[in-house]
């Protein structure tokens, strides 16, 4: 189907100079993110009369895509091209628990006053429950928080042994 024979877009999207310079500048920079580079050419290239097929074959999306981030413009202007908000399950734990739990597990457990000689995560979840950082806590959730960041405090004493160890042949030798 021939360019201007298409059916246009019901979002008539007009644009000067000034408003075009935010636009090009994601497509300019070598570091922007795909998603935001491929919504400004979407813009630019309805402003200047192309049709939603023409420019859905141009950048290699569905018309839907640019149908979906001229409505979006039409509607919000730039502000309507940013992502919005996911939807989802809302975060049980506030930041502060979870980097006080990792402390924790940074820690020896006698430095808890805990008779342990390595924490596990079911050790870690009542401790943070016993020392009042939440309410209530599963091992689960605390072993999820722990390989975040690869954590593994259940290996710590045997860590330390080997340092020593290994750095006390060394200088016996």
């Amino acid at each position: 189907m021939d360019e201007l024979m298409a059916a246009r877009s019901p979002y008539v999207i007009t644009l000067d100079t000034a408003e075009r310079r935010p636009l090009e500048a994601p497509a300019r920079r070598g570091r922007a993110e795909h998603r935001q580079v491929l919504r400004a050419r979407i813009v630019p290239a309805a402003a200047d009369g192309r049709s939603i097929a023409g420019i859905a074959r141009l950048l290699g999306v569905v018309q839907d895509t640019v149908r979906k981030w001229c409505k979006r413009f039409c509607h919000k202007g730039l502000t309507g091209l940013a992502d919005r908000p996911r939807s989802g399950r809302p975060r049980v734990f506030p930041a502060a628990v979870v980097a006080e739990v990792k402390a924790l597990a940074c820690e020896l457990p006698a430095q808890a006053e805990v008779s342990l000689a390595r924490w596990s995560c079911s050790e870690l979840a009542r401790q943070a429950v016993a020392s009042g950082v939440c309410e209530r806590v599963s091992a689960s959730t605390v072993r999820r928080w722990l390989a975040a960041d690869a954590l593994k405090p259940w290996q710590h004493r045997s860590w330390i042994f080997l340092v020593i160890c290994t750095s006390r042949s060394k200088r016996d030798h």
